[in-house]
């Protein structure tokens, strides 16, 4: 069970902090709901604490996770399908499981594809919400702001490798537990 305060990624809507746990009443039951503060557009989510698990809802990674996802975007892009329906749908289900590892893949894949050849529409969505939860959780677990974070990631989609976050801020939520501005070390 989370805490207020908690730093959690809702799949496919990115990384956030849980800002309250409150009893609502929907449909004329009441349940306990996880609120959840995201970033991006300042959305707030309610998630039922009881089917917080089959959400997905699960803790930002920790730091020292992070140069081994921004390792991930420089990997060899695999080959892809020709048909653009089926990369969609298999970018999709990589993109619903929630892994970081899989949504950087999914951000490598159509980010090559989009350099190559260019992508469809539903592609090019999907490509902006995969890189909006990366950036996200990076930034959340790293401690760099978003901003900072899409650019470190434009880099290592670049080739760059030395594309890391700055060592001074590299110790991400660990780093900040306990700090005034809210920030809590992150629980396994």
């Amino acid at each position: 069970m989370f805490e207020v305060g908690d730093r959690v990624v809702y799949p496919l809507h990115g990384a956030g902090v849980i800002e309250a746990i409150e009893e609502r009443e929907v449909l004329g039951e009441r349940h306990r709901y996880y609120i959840l503060r995201l970033p991006v557009g300042d959305m707030r989510v309610m998630i039922p604490i009881a089917a917080a698990r089959q959400c997905g809802l699960r803790p930002v990674i920790p730091a020292e996770r992070v140069p081994a996802v921004l390792d991930r975007l420089g990997d060899p892009v695999p080959p892809m399908d020709p048909n653009w329906n089926h990369r969609y749908r298999e970018h999709a289900d990589k993109l619903r499981t929630g892994d970081v590892l899989e949504v950087a893949a999914v951000v490598r894949n159509l980010s090559a594809r989009l350099r190559e050849r260019g992508l469809s529409g539903g592609e090019r969505r999907l490509l902006d919400q995969a890189r909006q939860i990366l950036v996200s959780e990076l930034a959340l677990a790293s401690g760099v702001d978003r901003e900072a974070m899409d650019a470190l990631v434009e880099r290592r989609l670049q080739g760059e490798p030395s594309a890391t976050p700055p060592a001074d801020r590299a110790g991400g939520a660990d780093a900040r537990a306990g700090s005034s501005d809210g920030g809590d070390a992150v629980r396994p």
